[in-house]
């Protein structure tokens, strides 16, 4: 089976290529290599997926529907994975309009290119930030959708947008909800990297809301894991699923975990609640553990501890900060 992979030089995109080529599947790659964070950082991950013999690279705007097309009549892949978008909340208030075209209006040209050319499965990775703020724990995937920010208005209006292109087709249509991703090949904006940064340079790290923000951290590898054991799921009623682990930890206790483990820390600069971010993500995963029988989530210890060990090996350090983001 040949498997059509957006975004595989990102951190989830990476690690999901990694996990279905250890499982003898042929993958084509895409990826625009844009510039939110370190192009050199996205090439740096695909030279390794290059490695393996079953992999091909192809650097593509989804914007461009004839290049599109025709990488579809080339390839023939049978499956498509979804994993392509603009990421960030912060960044959404600056440059709304890169949300607009990279998520909803790619997204689109990627569904009518998958019809035409009769796609067998089509597998979308959304986001838990769809959700908004919930009082009522852990959210179930029929949950009312209140998203408090662009990022994850638009990751909504894609899904809207699947079902109603996708309801009258074969296409076995998944969509996936991560909580909190985690881990090894992380982005640069993420608080592990960006924490672990500020420490080695003995820098000042900002803990918004007070470090009282709690997050349903989920390990990468488990997610890498769950959306390839997918693959032998065929078409069922249900078509939305939360990956998550399921142990809710407020930030501030996060800390001193990384402290711990790196042997480095931080002064820490209390900050207060920031526009758009939720106060709370915590997910309910039984849907998961039933259809794919997902047992053992990765202990928030092991996987804090292996993601900090990555970070110090990593030898040039400096291909992982570069371009528009601020850390």
């Amino acid at each position: 089976m040949k498997i059509l992979l957006t975004g595989v030089a990102g951190f989830i995109g990476f690690h999901l290529a990694t996990e279905l080529l250890k499982r003898k599947y042929s993958i084509i790659g895409l990826d625009n290599l844009n510039s939110y964070y370190s192009a050199k950082y996205k090439k740096h991950r695909i030279e390794i997926l290059k490695k393996n013999k079953n992999f091909k690279f192809k650097k593509i705007d989804l914007k461009n529907k004839k290049k599109l097309s025709l990488l579809f009549k080339k390839n023939k892949p049978d499956y498509v994975f979804h994993l392509a978008s603009q990421p960030g909340i912060m960044y959404s208030f600056k440059n709304p309009s890169t949300y607009i075209s990279n998520n909803i209006l790619a997204t689109k040209n990627l569904i009518l290119a998958s019809i035409n050319y009769n796609i067998k499965k089509f597998y979308f990775t959304s986001s838990s930030s769809v959700y908004g703020n919930k009082k009522k724990f852990p959210i179930k995937e029929n949950s009312k959708l209140k998203p408090i920010n662009l990022y994850a208005k638009t990751k909504k209006q894609c899904e809207m947008m699947l079902i109603k292109y996708f309801k009258k087709t074969n296409i076995d249509l998944k969509i996936f909800r991560p909580f909190t991703v985690y881990g090894t090949f992380a982005r640069p904006d993420m608080i592990f990297l960006t924490y672990l940064k500020k420490s080695l340079e003995n820098k000042s790290f900002y803990l918004f809301n007070k470090g009282n923000y709690t997050r349903d951290f989920t390990y990468v590898g488990d997610v890498a894991i769950i959306l390839a054991k997918f693959l032998s799921v065929g078409k069922i009623k249900n078509k939305i699923f939360n990956i998550c682990s399921s142990k809710p930890i407020k930030i501030k206790k996060i800390i001193p975990i990384i402290n711990k483990y790196s042997k480095q820390k931080c002064k820490i600069i209390l900050k207060p609640y920031r526009k758009g971010e939720m106060i709370k993500t915590y997910g309910d995963n039984n849907k998961i553990r039933k259809i794919v029988n997902f047992k053992k989530f990765t202990n928030i210890n092991d996987g804090i501890k292996k993601t900090i060990n990555w970070y110090l090996s990593f030898k040039n350090k400096d291909i992982l900060y570069f371009d528009k983001v601020k850390y």
